[in-house]
């Protein structure tokens, strides 16, 4: 099966399987963000989503040294306005457009923009060697990719208080102790770890896998009571669909089942 084309060698996409992997490809530039990368990140996104092969994506950066940092600096002087600013096509809603899981390989700094979009993904693992930084204040601005709602949820007010309000930078252990990432592991295994990670969600039924991730991000904007509901009208839709027929008959019959997003 073809990827499609994403207009820029800047921002890779391969198919391995169920997992679709997408790189974003400028080392030099640790991985800092263009428009130009941004739109095809919204096509790579766009792809995930229609492509019934992809079951889960993980995203992570070339090189060695980042994740990514952000938003090409230099290329924010474009806009004419404010108000075009405010209105760009952003990567992070990009990647906010897919409803398969995602899975940041987070491989070295994840700072401005690149913070919020690891914190954009479903699961975050970091290699040893990774930092995370909410830098901008040190600018003279502010995250506007939803760094604050995604720091206060993921470590709590106080912590990332810290994070926006000096801009220094975390390690991967101390994101790890504050709950930003899930695992931290050496550099050499940060990629098959994370492959080997969206591989076994690949295994599970792809529709119950996608409610399962629109269940989790409605969960913060809801009451509980609300989120219960909601989650119980969830598990009756999932429980209508073919594959749940296919998991019964499978648990019954003691053999693996074959689930086929129906």
């Amino acid at each position: 099966m073809s990827t499609p084309d994403l207009g820029t060698d800047e921002i890779l996409l391969e198919l391995d399987g169920h997992v679709a992997t997408i790189t974003i490809n400028r080392p030099a530039k640790l991985n800092s963000v263009t428009q130009e990368m941004s739109d095809a990140l919204v096509v790579a996104a766009t792809w995930a989503n229609d492509e019934d092969e992809v079951r889960a994506v993980v995203l992570t950066g070339a090189g060695e040294r980042a994740f990514c940092a952000g938003s090409d600096i230099r290329s924010l002087d474009k806009y004419r306005t404010p108000w075009e600013f405010r209105n760009r096509e952003d990567y992070c809603d990009a990647l906010r457009l897919l409803r398969k899981p995602l899975i940041a390989a987070v491989n070295g700094y994840a700072f401005g923009g690149g913070l919020e979009t690891a914190m954009t993904c479903d699961i975050r693992l970091a290699s040893s060697t990774a930092s995370f930084a909410a830098p901008e204040i040190k600018l003279g601005w502010i995250g506007g990719g939803g760094m604050s709602t995604f720091l206060a949820h993921s470590i709590g007010p106080s912590n990332a208080a810290v994070m926006i309000m000096t801009g220094d930078p975390i390690t991967a252990q101390q994101a790890l102790a504050w709950n930003l990432v899930s695992e931290v592991v050496e550099p050499d295994a940060l990629l098959p770890r994370a492959r080997e990670l969206a591989a076994t969600i690949a295994t599970r039924p792809p529709i119950a896998a996608e409610t399962a991730k629109a269940n989790l991000r409605a969960a913060f904007t809801m009451t509980q009571d609300e989120a219960i509901r909601y989650e119980r009208d969830l598990q009756t839709i999932t429980f209508a669909t073919e594959d749940a027929a296919e998991g019964r008959r499978a648990f019954a019959e003691k053999r693996d089942a074959v689930f086929r997003r129906r």
